[in-house]
């Protein structure tokens, strides 16, 4: 039997994690850890495991699920791997480069794994895409342009969300998703990332970003960015998530808030293939470890994706000049 703790509910995405207990009976869930009473209170009855003020005191398990305040994460992930934990983390793993070096050197240490819950790599249209990407059928990929609109809901934010030594910054929470997903589809280990971030819909709050673009060069292939907190309020979804993939010898048009996908190439018109089930934020890495196999995010592809949200946050801090990675 695995056991497992998650240290902070700070944010909702902990519910990926709970939730997935469910389809998972080798895996006992064994303690909580939230330093907010009423954060903590949310999950006090019901789980029928001990709820601790600090991660500090959270007993000795396989795993540790970190999603608590994105700037508390880093110490948290650290602390779980010097315990001998692996840790599955909500984005963003951590919020400033000088934590992320941390956060690899005890990965390195422990020999445990690190792996982020970047869900959009579950979601059935991304999935038929990279098979696409993988298969030639688009050709070489040159460009990828995403969009990740959200929206605020301001009401329901806490206050932490718009402490920028608490939140940290827009690119690093929203646009790691789909840097994530660009070093997948490109497979490149090198390359350069420039940013920009504004703020003009908040002007109460001046250190956060409503707004923000990232510029992501993955070995021969171009990326663009877009992800902002001006969604309509109105909308039927939270955001339309969107992205486009051209190749030489076609494109491919994901849309993950419709869950459509479609492709034309030089030699057949506009088609959709055939999408399969989702996978689950939290399911491909627990049942890889039951089975005592790799996961598919692991250790390297959450520090990859995570370092270079931190640059292009970093580039947009200081004017927008690029940064080698």
């Amino acid at each position: 039997m695995i056991r497992l703790a998650v240290a902070g509910t700070a944010h909702p995405h902990v519910d990926y994690v709970l939730s997935e207990l469910a389809h998972q009976p080798d895996v006992e869930l064994v303690a909580i850890s939230e330093p907010d009473p009423l954060a903590a209170a949310r999950y006090a009855d019901g789980l029928g495991v001990p709820v601790h003020a600090s991660h500090e005191e959270l007993p000795d398990v396989d795993v540790v699920a970190v999603c608590g305040e994105y700037g508390a994460r880093a110490d948290a992930v650290v602390a779980a791997l010097q315990r001998g934990a692996h840790v599955l983390a909500d984005k963003p793993l951590c919020t400033t480069l000088a934590d992320l070096d941390r956060i690899t050197a005890a990965a390195r240490s422990a020999d445990r794994t690190v792996s982020v819950m970047f869900e959009k790599r579950g979601y059935p249209v991304t999935i038929a895409a990279r098979r696409l990407v993988a298969d030639g059928v688009l050709g070489d990929l040159a460009l990828v342009a995403s969009t990740g609109p959200h929206k605020l809901n301001y009401a329901s934010r806490p206050d932490w969300f718009f402490d920028r030594a608490r939140y940290g910054g827009i690119l690093g929470d929203l646009a790691v998703h789909d840097i994530d997903l660009v070093l997948a589809l490109s497979g490149a280990s090198a390359g350069t990332v420039a940013g920009r971030a504004g703020n003009l819909s908040l002007p109460d709050h001046p250190g956060f970003s409503d707004n923000g673009a990232v510029l992501l060069g993955a070995g021969a292939v171009t990326a663009t960015i877009e992800a902002h907190w001006m969604w309509p309020a109105a909308s039927a979804y939270h955001g339309h998530y969107r992205m486009r993939l051209t190749g030489t010898a076609g494109t491919a048009e994901l849309d993950w808030a419709r869950g459509t996908l479609d492709v034309v190439t030089h030699d057949r018109d506009v088609w959709s293939p055939a999408l399969g089930r989702p996978v689950r934020p939290a399911e491909e890495f627990l049942t890889a470890l039951v089975e005592g196999r790799r996961p598919e995010v692991g250790t390297a592809e959450s520090l990859a994706a995570t370092r270079i949200a931190l640059l292009a946050q970093l580039s947009a801090d200081s004017g927008g000049e690029p940064q080698s990675w």
